[in-house]
């Protein structure tokens, strides 16, 4: 196949990325969004400049219960994304305005949606329900999706590529927003974010797994309204809420200066990170490899040692030269220890063409979907 255009759109910024058949990526743009979408005339010079693309394929963040895999898009696909949106209302309209916008433009070229849910798809019944009511359950398909589906999948592979084998991993994404995954065999079997992607760790604002007799105890005895009780817990939490600013470094810059309110949410954000690592540890009856990335997790060295301190009871153990010196795909694991630890750089790019090949190249279509729950047809 030839070049890949692939399109990832995010709260602030659309990027777009050409990946050549061999993986090298041959151009990008990043646009600013405003109101949810870039300017049409800003991204048709980008897509000029970017040079023939034999396909494109997009991030979605919601695939529901629709959908387990990559799937090329038709009218009846886009129908069944816009009924996603109210699961992901503040992610998904921004992905599809992408979707629509860039296939105005490109209007010969196949479009392939690439969900972060998708990898999830295989969680076990046991890990994805929730102990709610079982016609609430059927009713509005209630269970854990998951996200950051399509790093999980890229650095689990790639972890098994450098390692020679298919190991137990726990994949760390630690960005602005962050999860675990617990990868057993390649496929997930548990993950952090549920049915939102507030739940688990605690992120840059995103408040991670809170009581939730603590907001209906907000909404009832605060009289706090459903709408600020979602901006706060999207916006003014995390590390924003606990140290007032969302950026590691600025968090451990100030927490070693002896910033209490810093040194807090370092903490905090430590404890739930060992914390869940462990859990997701459980899922797979132990542990071969521990995996950083994204932003946090490939480039401060001060969360890995930390968190990796904590860890030792499961067999992991730092090399403190290697975790602090180095750059690209690495080990960081001291030598000997009976679990390997990595740093891999996020590449959902190279995940999405992987995808995209993955449909375009099949006989049958890549977009498994899913057996029905309830009365969803998937």
């Amino acid at each position: 196949m030839t070049a890949v255009l692939v399109v990832n759109a995010g709260s602030s910024s659309l990027k777009l990325r050409v990946l050549s058949a061999d993986d090298e990526v041959t151009g990008g743009v990043d646009l600013a969004v405003t109101g949810g979408q870039a300017d049409l005339a800003e991204l048709k010079d980008a897509i000029g400049s970017l040079g023939t693309v034999g396909a494109a394929g997009h991030r979605i963040v919601h695939g529901g219960d629709i959908f387990s895999g990559p799937v090329l898009v038709d009218a009846r696909v886009r129908q069944q994304l816009d009924a996603l949106v109210d699961l992901a209302p503040l992610h998904q309209p921004k992905s599809l305005a992408a979707l629509d916008a860039v296939q105005a433009l490109m209007p010969g070229v196949s479009a392939v949606a690439c969900f972060d849910t998708a990898f999830h798809a295989t969680i076990p019944d046991a890990a994805a329900t929730f102990a709610l009511p079982a016609e609430w359950r059927q009713r509005w398909t209630l269970r854990r999706y998951g996200f950051h589906g399509l790093s999980h999948a890229y650095v689990s592979r790639r972890a098994a590529s450098l390692l020679g084998a298919q190991p137990r991993v726990v994949s760390c994404h630690l960005g602005a927003g962050a999860s675990l995954a617990a990868v057993r065999d390649g496929r997930s079997v548990d993950t952090t974010m549920g049915f939102t992607p507030l739940d688990g760790l605690v992120m840059a604002t995103r408040s991670g797994s809170v009581d939730p007799g603590l907001l209906l105890w907000l909404e009832e005895h605060a009289g706090t309204p459903p709408a600020e009780l979602a901006a706060t817990l999207e916006y003014r939490s995390g590390l924003y809420g606990l140290a007032g600013t969302g950026d590691m470094r600025e968090v451990l810059s100030r927490a070693a200066a002896g910033d209490s309110r810093a040194v807090l949410a370092r903490e905090v954000y430590l404890h739930r990170l060992r914390a869940l690592v462990a859990s997701m540890a459980a899922a797979m009856d132990g542990l071969d490899a521990l995996v950083f990335t994204g932003g946090v997790g490939e480039n401060s060295a001060e969360v890995r040692s930390r968190a990796m301190a904590g860890l030792g009871f499961l067999g992991v153990r730092e090399d403190a030269a290697r975790n602090a010196d180095g750059s690209g795909d690495r080990e960081i694991g001291a030598t000997g220890t009976a679990v390997r630890t990595l740093v891999i750089a996020a590449r959902e790019d190279l995940e999405i063409a992987r995808q995209v090949r993955q449909v375009l190249g099949a006989v049958a279509p890549a977009n498994q979907l899913r057996p029905g729950r309830g009365d969803v047809q998937s």
